[in-house]
């Protein structure tokens, strides 16, 4: 058991057991004044209640699970907190910390990046690895994040080389984005801001004429102009959401 209840408060026993047991956290029930077991990590206590112990959490309502959550990942004593992005249509996210993961999310598009915004306030201290693949993906997420963080935030570029697995032989995007992710979490990277990547320069004919092909390929029978074949290789626009405006503008 990694977490004791401590407290001869009946409010604070019970508002403690009914939110582990809604988390699903193992405890024990103490007395103040029982020898607490070697293999707890965390005491949950009352205010009023003389408990000696080194990590202790004060039950005052049913917002100590963060506090206590963040004890029992060890997040305040990392050293080395990266919140690393593998770019595309669906970005895998880690949080790797020290060398070891703690968080895996896949993002819902290129552009959902609250959820980067929530894991630096949740892990303070906490840097930005971004993999230096999927180019036009990739410059939508910077310029998401850049509008909610700012163009000089830092941020850290890893090569991509081999991050991305191969399941069974076959890749599975639901599993290989966020293994691509944890491995850019754990390599070493350039240094720069949202901004410096963002320098993007104008698209070659041949990425035009590529986009122009993968919008027949995805529409069935569309083929965008070049003036939005243009606006997705800059990032401004998603391929589906080039086709959609083409399709209304063509009404």
């Amino acid at each position: 058991m990694r977490v004791a209840i401590v407290t001869g408060d009946a409010r604070v026993y019970y508002t403690a057991t009914k939110v582990l047991r809604e988390y699903h956290i193992p405890f024990l029930s103490l007395r103040v004044g029982e020898r607490i077991p070697y293999d707890v990590e965390v005491v949950l206590t009352g205010e009023r209640d003389k408990v000696d112990f080194p990590v202790k959490v004060i039950v005052h309502d049913e917002n100590f699970i963060d506090e206590l959550l963040a004890k029992l990942e060890g997040r305040e004593r990392f050293k080395n907190v990266f919140i690393a992005i593998d770019p595309g249509a669906r970005p895998g996210l880690s949080v790797v910390a020290d060398g070891r993961v703690i968080e895996v999310h896949r993002l819902g598009s290129p552009r959902d990046v609250e959820i980067v915004v929530d894991l630096l306030e949740k892990y303070p201290g906490a840097r930005i690895k971004i993999g230096h693949g999927a180019k036009r993906h990739r410059t939508m997420t910077l310029k998401a994040l850049g509008e909610m963080l700012g163009y000089d935030y830092p941020i850290i570029v890893v090569n991509e080389f081999r991050t991305t697995p191969k399941v069974g032989g076959i890749e599975s995007s639901s599993v290989v984005d966020i293994v691509a992710s944890i491995n850019i979490g754990l390599r070493g990277g350039r240094e720069t801001t949202i901004g410096e990547l963002l320098e993007v320069k104008e698209p070659t004919k041949r990425e035009i004429e590529d986009i122009k092909r993968r919008s027949r390929e995805l529409s069935g029978n569309i083929t965008i102009p070049s003036s939005l074949a243009r606006e997705v290789a800059l990032g401004n626009l998603t391929l589906e959401e080039a086709i959609e405006l083409h399709r209304r503008r063509s009404r």
